[in-house]
């Protein structure tokens, strides 16, 4: 897999973003990652310490009864799926994350989208 996105850098922005969620309510999982080096079925971590080729990492955020679950993989695409409700619930386009910058940007895009406009957050 090519290597568009440094995830190190990344994640940074989930953890730039992580107390103004938790402000505003959210319950926000701890990122896990995933081994590139991993034969299949691939495990997830909690301590990127012991990753030798990160792939991807993934993010869950919960609260005001939805749910938003973000996996990002070094070749700049995303899987982002969300709940709202029964009949408000699927998976979001992302596009152009060349970047950890452009990636928290989608982050934004994604969480207003699923959780509304967040308190102490411009728009």
């Amino acid at each position: 897999m090519e290597r568009v996105i440094d995830l190190d850098q990344a994640v940074l922005e989930v953890g730039r973003r992580r107390g103004r969620w938790e402000d505003a309510g959210l319950t926000v999982a701890p990122v896990t990652w995933r081994d590139g080096e991993q034969t299949w079925p691939q495990q997830l971590y909690l301590e990127r310490s012991v990753v030798v080729d990160p792939d991807s990492f993934g993010v869950v955020l919960t609260g005001m009864g939805g749910g938003l679950y973000v996996v990002l993989y070094r070749g700049g695409w995303t899987d982002v799926d969300y709940f709202v409700g029964i009949d408000d619930a699927g998976a979001l386009p992302t596009t152009g994350i060349d970047s950890a910058a452009a990636f928290g940007d989608q982050l934004d895009t994604c969480v207003s989208r699923v959780f509304g406009p967040l308190p102490g957050v411009a728009e």
